[in-house]
């Protein structure tokens, strides 16, 4: 090793120690001694760009790591060498705020040398880069607009129509939790069930109090199959609207359906489980509700006239999921 690689390799060291210290500028210049004992070494470069990318001084940061690549492309540098530049050039141009540059960088820097850091960069970047252009897509005005076509098509009984219109609306205004419930109204009329769901689901979450969202939501599940879990939904719309016609009714056809569904496979064992609950023994030891049950026994459909009664609905429901009526009327 030259003399002058020896003391280019020394000033490294000394430029090393004051980078841990966070003495730029001494880090500088020793860094910089580097470079005119050994111009030939891309490392002494690279140390510099970390030094101004601590600075926050982005621009040299970048142009140094430039100079980084072109010393070594023409001295055949370690390709993981060029990769590291490459990379902050990247992270600089990130900082800078662009975007388009610093993906470009992070995808040379995965050529030279793929890693799961600069892979990871790269796929952060790219997802900024989709936020940004969603964000600037968001347009309310044009969202409403939107909005009407769907709710055009919609009447018109055009539903694949309508899921572009409302689509687009979304697109244009992500946060409106009506335009989420409109489109899973075409999906439910397609019987897409499951984007349906998907759909009730955001906008629920984009708006916890808005009941025709769940009142979707349960006509749904409803008819998917699922009925305790529309009885759940619909049961939470009732929470939100008490006097919403819509849930009460779905909830009552929810009922019907399962007290006519099968029972369990050891009647005996479910009676006796159920007659644990204090609140069960109460129910059953009512004459009225014994009369209610008998007459449910004989005539299976009259479970729908009961249920139009609140409180009969509340404890044939609380029979129900303690297993008694699934297990005894069929």
């Amino acid at each position: 090793m030259s003399g002058n690689k020896e003391a280019a390799l020394a000033a490294k060291e000394q430029g090393n120690k004051a980078y841990k210290k966070r003495d730029f500028d001494t880090a500088i210049s020793h860094y910089s001694e580097a470079v005119k004992l050994d111009p030939t070494e891309l490392t002494f470069h690279n140390n510099l760009a970390a030094v101004y990318f601590e600075m926050k001084d982005f621009d040299k940061c970048i142009k140094e790591c430039e100079t980084a690549i072109e010393v070594g492309r023409e001295n055949r540098a370690d390709f993981k060498l060029i990769a590291k530049a490459y990379n902050r050039i990247g992270s600089a141009q990130r900082k800078k705020g662009d975007l388009q540059a610093a993906k470009t960088a992070f995808e040379k820097a995965l050529t030279e040398h793929r890693t799961p850091e600069y892979r990871q960069n790269l796929s952060e970047i790219e997802s900024s880069i989709k936020k940004a252009a969603e964000e600037a897509y968001i347009n309310p005005e044009l969202a409403d607009q939107e909005k009407q076509k769907g709710n055009e098509s919609f009447k018109k009984g055009d539903w694949a129509a309508a899921v572009k219109s409302y689509t687009e609306a979304i697109k244009r205004n992500p946060k409106d939790a009506k335009i989420y419930s409109n489109r899973a109204a075409c999906y439910t009329k397609l019987t897409a069930f499951d984007l349906a769901l998907k759909d009730c689901d955001k906008s629920i979450e984009l708006d916890s109090s808005f009941v025709k969202a769940y009142l979707r939501k349960g006509n749904v599940l409803k008819a998917m199959g699922q009925v305790q879990k529309a009885m759940e939904v619909y049961e939470k719309a009732m929470e939100i609207a008490p006097d919403s016609d819509e849930a009460k009714q779905g909830y009552r056809d929810c009922a019907v359906k399962q007290a006519s569904m099968g029972g369990n496979s050891d009647p005996e064992a479910t009676r006796q489980r159920a007659m644990n609950d204090p609140e069960v023994q109460q129910i059953m030891s009512d004459p009225a509700m014994r009369m209610i049950l008998e007459q449910m026994q004989s005539d299976p459909q009259a479970v729908s006239e009961h249920l139009k009664n609140p409180e009969i609905m509340r404890k044939i429901m609380k029979l129900k999921d303690s297993g008694l009526i699934s297990m005894q009327y069929r």
